[in-house]
C-alpha cells in the first residue's frame, strides 16, 4: 500500500518561497495541510523509510474575516511557495499494547519562510520574508499503529523545536521561532474485504509555545485543528499485482480554535496591541491523489492536487503535493520460493 501520508509528520510549515508582489497574511499554524489524504492511518512495514516529498502553494487573493477578497493578484501579485521535506523513519515489529512502534526525523532545507499579521483593520498587516537555511526540525520520537482486519489506526506525539535561524524583525528567517507540540491521528477503514476500496481521516492538534516580536513583544500563536480526509480505489496495473494505481478523492480542514495571547506591534508604529486582537483563520480544500506502487519493491510515487475554496484570514489557492517513499524491511523477509 503507499505509505506517503506516514512520512508526512514532517516540517509543516517550512517552506521555500518564491514572491511577487506585496504579501499580506497571516500567522499560520505549524501544520501544511495536504500532506496526508489517503492511507492515513497506514504505518509502514518495520524497517527504515525514507520520503522525499515536495509541496507547492501558490495563491493570488487574500480574504479577510468574512472571507471575501480583500487583496487580489491585480494589487499584490501572485506568490508561491515551495517546501521540499526529507523524512527518515523508523518502525519497529515488536508490540506494544497491540500496536507497532515508530519514531521520526524530518529535515527540510528552505529558500525562504513567511509570516504575517492580519491585524483587526483587516487590512494593516505585519510581514515577515524569511531567507535560506535549515527550518525547524520535526521530531516525532513516538508513535504507534495498529493493523486490524478491517482498518489501519495510529496515534502519535511529535514536537517542532525551534531549530531554524529565527531573529525578530530579520529578513533571514527560516524558523517559526516558537515550539509547537503536535498531537496527530491517523485512520483508514477499508469498506471492502480486499481492502481495495478506503475512507481516510488524519487530525492535528497543535499547541505552541511563544515567540519574541519586535518593540519588546512577545506573541503566544493560538492552538490550531487541522482535519484531512480522503477516499480511494485500488485497483492492479498487473494481473500478479506488481503494480498498482490508488486513485481518490482528498481534501483538508484547518481552523485556528483558540486566540493568540501576549502582544505583537503595529507595522510602521511604535503602538503595540493585544495579539488576541488578531482575527482567528481558516482554509478549506478539496481535491484529488494519485498513487502508483510497486508492493514487492516497497517504493510508492504519489501526486496530490487541492483547490481551496474557502478562506478567513487567509491567502486562498490551490496546493500540489509529489514525491515518493522507499522501505527497507527489517528484518528482511526471506526469498521467494522457486
Amino acid at each position: 500500500m503507499a505509505r506517503q501520508a506516514r512520512f508526512a509528520r514532517s516540517l509543516l510549515t517550512m517552506l521555500a518561497m518564491s514572491i511577487a508582489g506585496t504579501l499580506i497574511g497571516q500567522q499560520k499554524p505549524q501544520w501544511l495541510p495536504g500532506q496526508v489524504g489517503l492511507n492515513a492511518g497506514v504505518l509502514p512495514a518495520p524497517g527504515i523509510s525514507y520520503v522525499n516529498m515536495a509541496v507547492r502553494y501558490s495563491a493570488g487573493r487574500f480574504n479577510g474575516p468574512s472571507g471575501n477578497a480583500i487583496l487580489t493578484n491585480a494589487i499584490s501579485g501572485n506568490f508561491t511557495v515551495w517546501a521540499d521535506e526529507n523524512i527518515v523513519y523508523y518502525g519497529s515489529d515488536v508490540k506494544i499494547l497491540g500496536g507497532h512502534p515508530a519514531m521520526a526525523l524530518g529535515i527540510v532545507p528552505v529558500n525562504g519562510f513567511l509570516t504575517a499579521d492580519l491585524l483587526p483593520n483587516s487590512t494593516n498587516v505585519s510581514v515577515s520574508v524569511g531567507g535560506s537555511g535549515l527550518s525547524d526540525l520535526f521530531v516525532e520520537p513516538f508513535a504507534l499503529g495498529w493493523h486490524l482486519k478491517r482498518a489501519d489506526v495510529q496515534a502519535v506525539e511529535a514536537i517542532i523545536p525551534p531549530t531554524g535561524r529565527y531573529t525578530p524583525g530579520a529578513s533571514d528567517n527560516v524558523g517559526t521561532g516558537y515550539f509547537g507540540n503536535h498531537l496527530q491521528t491517523g485512520s483508514t477503514f477499508y469498506l471492502t474485504k480486499n481492502r481495495g476500496n478506503s475512507a481516510n481521516v488524519f487530525t492535528d492538534w497543535e499547541v505552541h509555545g511563544p515567540r519574541a516580536g519586535t518593540n519588546n513583544t512577545d506573541k503566544t500563536p493560538g492552538q490550531a485543528f487541522t482535519a484531512e480526509w480522503g477516499s480511494g480505489q485500488l485497483a492492479p496495473l498487473k494481473k500478479n499485482m506488481t503494480q498498482l494505481l490508488q486513485i481518490g478523492a482528498v481534501g483538508y480542514d484547518q481552523w485556528q480554535v483558540t486566540a493568540d495571547s501576549g502582544t505583537v506591534p503595529i507595522p510602521g508604529t511604535n503602538l503595540i496591541i493585544a495579539a488576541n486582537a488578531i482575527p482567528f483563520y481558516s482554509v478549506h480544500a478539496a481535491g484529488v491523489a494519485v498513487n502508483y506502487i510497486l508492493p514487492a519493491k516497497h517504493i510508492t510515487a504519489f501526486f496530490k492536487y487541492y483547490d481551496e475554496y474557502k478562506a478567513h484570514s487567509h491567502y486562498q489557492g490551490d496546493t500540489i503535493v509529489f514525491g515518493g517513499t522507499w522501505t527497507f524491511l527489517i528484518p528482511r523477509p526471506p526469498p521467494p520460493k522457486k
